[in-house]
């Protein structure tokens, strides 16, 4: 969700069941302050065994907001994002990145899959790819 749906998320999913009482519980619990991290909510994915995108869904029922985004993205504070194109890019790199990118676009779950292969951080792999120039989309808990 962007900047002008602000405590408004549920809007977006208007019309949707709620998720799994479990999920929807997880979030509750892993909530502070109105927020969830993106790391807190891939650990309840994990744990619960389902898709990011159900955790997402419970994130916005519950009016909360995603927080630290692990490709520094958003949720670092009013407009302030860690990502930053890195210095230089290896050439291996840049052809997997390329590879997984479609119209000047990469998927958040391709910068992830990237980042793990290679053992890098993700928001590592965010700035490679920021680097060529690409854009980070189809956030996996539907941020963006």
């Amino acid at each position: 969700m962007t900047h002008h749906d602000e405590g408004n998320y549920r809007a977006k999913r208007h019309g949707e069941d709620a998720p799994a009482a479990e999920i929807m519980d997880a979030v509750a619990n892993g909530a502070r302050d109105g927020k969830i991290g993106c790391a807190a909510a891939e650990a309840i994915a994990t744990r619960l065994s389902v898709p990011p995108d159900e955790v997402g869904r419970a994130i916005d029922l519950a009016e909360l907001k995603i927080s630290a985004c692990q490709l520094g993205l958003f949720g670092y504070g009013k407009g302030v994002k860690l990502i930053k194109p890195a210095e230089s890019v290896a050439e291996d790199l840049a052809g997997e990145i390329r590879a997984a990118a479609t119209d000047g676009r990469i998927a958040c779950t391709d910068v992830w899959a990237i980042a793990d292969r290679r053992g890098m951080t993700r928001l590592d792999a965010a700035c490679a790819c920021d680097a060529l120039g690409l854009k980070i989309a189809a956030c996996q808990l539907g941020a963006f």
